[in-house]
């Protein structure tokens, strides 16, 4: 009997990459791609998702059965991520009607926050959300469309986030995971039936515009003659629903069960806890996670890596070009004296609030600041505080989750590119006070894309997600050195007060 092999790809912020795995836990070719993301107004972030989500799709997906020699026939399950959840409108045969809103960090649907607030009550949108809307729900993506672009409003078949337009694409398929589903397009599904309500659908849009919802390891249908040309893949291939970006990655690294928290360190950070049950604070989010009768609790900082290539791009422009020129890689560069300066960077605190920011303040018109200058910093502790300023923001979340009762954090498992700076993942350690690990496999949401694929087929050995455990191993491990845990201390303080006691500041800066 032939070997059998799954594929998973994952889109994301900045890139899109993709695994084959054998049917051993074995990942045999990696292959990624670039793409950008534009930002044509303040607080405006969008992809072209036929060029960056399908075509990355297709090129990751040739690549790989190219890398490996592979028979597309022996791959017999294929799982796609994307980021989410964005807002994407097609026609009736899936082709985009303008570029996606993006996720969380698109926070131009404020408008429409506060108008869906009004329409049904700040009681019953806490109800539903067990916190005000924020800009990482779709329902105001969808209204800002409907108040702003009526043509194409009235051109959409569906409105669809990334991992749904790929799948259809593969497919033909309209469906969408139960973890973004119900809660990122919450309150438009119904919680029990995983049907649209035309009640609170009839506002936003027609319940047939919504895709069908289903578990994320379900199948969502067979690659299409018209898509095997596209993508290498053999025609008849399984494909499952998939999910999100941090949710597959949250799986990639054993998120199965409670107390497991994944540390996602990428363009931006997320954080997902396993609860046993629904925890309800209006600063987090929580939802049924993708693993059935497993709830979470999550949390989102909108910058980190897109922090560090800003950096890179306005005050490391002279390492960006020995780069281009053939030298070491800039972000290696960049590094160079950051880890003789002490841990505060010399009194100087960075709120990395550059895009707006998430949880736990819902603002997207909070501010960066740099707060605490003198004549003698460098750029290099500028940098270094700009890292201290992602750890704060994680420390001062994770905060939040411990304050619950029966919420424990066993393990923290941090994953994505972030992971690739040891100095940084120090950093983090010191900060937290808590060991902080990194899994063996790091390559991201496409090999738990990967793993997703062989349960959705049930192949042997894979057939439930506490079997992918056994596919996933640990790797180094930071442990927080206590004396500098102490000194983060006294900074973390300072970084907790400085929202709340400039936040009229921002707000008048920004004219709202």
């Amino acid at each position: 009997m032939s070997r059998a092999y799954f594929m998973g790809i994952d889109t994301g912020t900045n890139s899109s990459k993709g695994v084959i795995m054998d049917d051993c836990g074995q990942i045999l070719a990696v292959h990624s791609t670039q793409h950008e993301m534009t930002n044509p107004k303040p607080s405006h972030y969008e992809h072209d998702a036929e060029k960056d989500w399908w075509g990355d799709f297709c090129t990751i997906s040739k690549a790989l059965i190219a890398k490996t020699g592979i028979d597309p026939k022996n791959i017999r399950a294929v799982g796609a991520s994307a980021l989410g959840a964005d807002c994407l409108p097609v026609d009736e045969h899936c082709n985009p009607l303008r570029k996606a809103i993006l996720y969380g960090i698109d926070a131009r649907a404020t408008d429409e926050m506060a108008q869906l607030t009004e329409l049904y009550g700040d009681e019953q949108i806490r109800k539903w959300y067990g916190r005000p809307l924020c800009s990482s729900d779709v329902m105001p993506k969808i209204l800002w469309i409907k108040n702003k672009e009526p043509e194409v409003y009235a051109k959409t078949h569906k409105f669809i986030t990334g991992s749904t337009y790929i799948t259809a694409k593969l497919t033909g398929n309209y469906v969408v995971d139960r973890f973004l589903g119900l809660a990122s397009f919450n309150p438009l599904y119904d919680s029990e039936t995983w049907q649209p309500v035309e009640e609170y659908c009839g506002p936003i849009c027609r319940p047939d515009q919504l895709a069908k919802v289903q578990e994320a390891a379900d199948i969502a249908g067979h690659v299409t003659a018209q898509s095997a040309l596209e993508t290498g893949l053999a025609e008849g291939t399984p494909v499952t629903t998939g999910t999100d970006d941090s949710g597959a990655e949250a799986i990639s690294c054993g998120v199965v069960k409670p107390g497991q928290m994944m540390l996602q360190l990428g363009s931006s950070v997320y954080m997902i806890l396993g609860t046993e049950g629904l925890v309800d604070d209006e600063r987090l989010w929580r939802e049924e996670f993708i693993v059935p009768g497993l709830c979470d609790i999550s949390a989102g900082t909108n910058t980190a890596g897109s922090l560090t290539k800003w950096y890179r791009d306005n005050l490391f422009m002279d390492a960006k070009a020995a780069e281009a020129a053939g030298g070491p890689d800039a972000y290696e560069t960049m590094m160079a004296d950051v880890d003789a300066i002490a841990p505060g960077s010399d009194g100087l605190i960075t709120l990395p609030y550059f895009a707006g920011e998430r949880t736990p303040v819902n603002d997207p018109d909070a501010r960066g600041i740099l707060f605490g200058l003198t004549l003698a910093h460098t750029r290099a502790h500028l940098y270094r505080s700009a890292l201290e300023g992602v750890g704060y923001s994680i420390a001062q979340q994770i905060a939040i989750m411990r304050s619950h009762e029966n919420v424990p954090i066993d393990r923290i498992i941090a994953v994505g590119g972030g992971t690739q700076n040891p100095v940084w993942m120090q950093i983090i350690a010191d900060i937290l006070g808590t060991p902080v690990s990194t899994p063996a496999v790091t390559v991201g949401a496409c090999f738990g894309d990967a793993l997703m694929a062989a349960l959705a087929v049930k192949h042997p050995g894979f057939e439930s997600y506490s079997a992918l455990t056994n596919y996933i191993h640990g790797g180094k491990t930071y442990l927080p050195d206590a004396e500098k845990h102490q000194q983060y201390c006294r900074f973390q303080a300072i970084y907790d007060k400085l929202y709340l006691q400039t936040l009229d500041l921002m707000h008048m800066l920004s004219g709202n």
